[in-house]
């Protein structure tokens, strides 16, 4: 064991560099049971073992094998659905068949991708060396190469049997619209019933008043849209953390979550208007364009009219969000810095693509039909 916590430094590295979790208790304890079912149950001989990169539910672990690969484990907590968890793991084998780059897990001796012992789930992941992660936004040549990736993974997941048969649902499903002032009158009910205490708080509480407000002219905004629109298997969660990056090559497509039909113009829209990009990206507007262009050209089959509209679905579905305005009251617990700033910075770049939600049509509508 104390070799294990003693090579840690010469593990981690620098790409695993984000977050780093104090040897407490209950990694302690964590360590011991993976570092027990690594050879049992995926013939890996751990060196070294170390935590890793934090992740939004799970805790995560780099190990290096007594070969010198290295690997990435996941470990989920108790209150996780397993059954999905799996599925998702599926998924992401199922992208890999379409030659999709993802990071498919390593399967134990009797053909699982997740093993449990006790209170302790895990899955084994290939580590990427030398990468990161799209977080800090797009730039440059990373633009075509994000839409081209992401084209390629919707082209083929739109053949996975979730996805069969083909079908179409009204546009304002596609921005969860429908369910926004639900949504909103609710969570504003929630603050003034408790009194915000802090200033995001209450920043929240006056958000939510003016996104409700706003709901009118969303909704005249969302007429715009096709009628119907496609929605088929998607990644799910495709955010920059999800996106591994080497250079300006995409590496990796990460964590999925279990396959459920969704608009692929949602899921594009969601990583190319990451709020970090559309803030801090002076060109954001030319680089946006230049990715769907590369998408279009991977994924031909989605009808130009959806990919032209991607801002306006974007901007509807975050004006019907209650994200991360929730966070104070769902997750009381939760560490401000971790969903503050992406609140202010969320509900400025929803600004901005509102502001520049028809020159963006008119540039992407003389980009696809050119």
């Amino acid at each position: 064991m104390s070799r294990l916590l003693d090579s840690a430094a010469d593990v981690m590295g620098v790409e695993a560099r984000a977050g780093r979790e104090n040897v407490n208790s209950e990694t302690r304890e964590d360590i011991s049971t993976v570092s027990a079912l690594l050879p049992a149950e995926f013939g890996i001989e751990p060196f070294g073992l170390t935590a890793g990169p934090l992740g939004t539910a799970t805790r995560n672990y780099i190990a290096q094998d007594t070969r010198g690969k290295r690997w990435f484990v996941k470990v989920y907590p108790p209150s996780t659905d397993l059954t999905a968890e799996r599925r998702a793991l599926e998924l992401a084998e199922f992208a890999g068949r379409t030659g999709v780059p993802v990071t498919v897990a390593k399967r134990t001796w009797n053909g699982s991708l997740i093993t449990a012992t006790g209170d302790v789930a895990l899955s084994v992941h290939a580590y990427l060396d030398g990468t990161e992660t799209a977080e800090g936004g797009l730039r440059g040549e990373r633009w075509p190469a994000v839409g081209a990736v992401v084209g390629r993974l919707h082209r083929g997941l739109a053949e996975h049997p979730v996805s069969r048969p083909a079908r179409l649902v009204p546009s304002e499903e596609v921005c969860q619209f429908p369910d926004a002032r639900r949504r909103l009158t609710a969570l504003i009910a929630r603050y003034e019933a408790l009194t915000p205490r802090t200033d995001f708080e209450r920043w929240a509480l006056e958000t939510a008043r003016e996104r409700l407000a706003a709901l009118p002219d969303i909704a005249r905004a969302l007429w715009e849209l096709p009628a119907r629109m496609a929605v088929q298997v998607v990644h799910g969660d495709l955010t920059g953390p999800n996106l591994l990056l080497r250079g300006d090559d995409v590496a990796a497509v990460i964590d999925f979550r279990p396959p459920e039909p969704r608009s692929p113009v949602w899921e594009l829209g969601r990583i190319l208007t990451d709020a970090q990009t559309v803030c801090g990206e002076p060109d954001w507007l030319s680089g946006l364009v230049r990715a769907v262009s590369a998408y279009h050209a991977a994924n031909p089959s989605l009808p130009t009219a959806e990919l032209t509209s991607v801002l306006r679905v974007t901007t509807g579905y975050l004006a019907s969000s209650v994200y991360p305005l929730r966070v104070p009251l769902d997750r009381p617990e939760a560490t401000p810095s971790s969903f503050e700033a992406y609140g202010y910075a969320r509900h400025k770049a929803a600004g901005v693509l509102l502001e520049h939600l028809e020159d963006a049509e008119a540039e992407l509508r003389k980009e696809l039909t050119s």
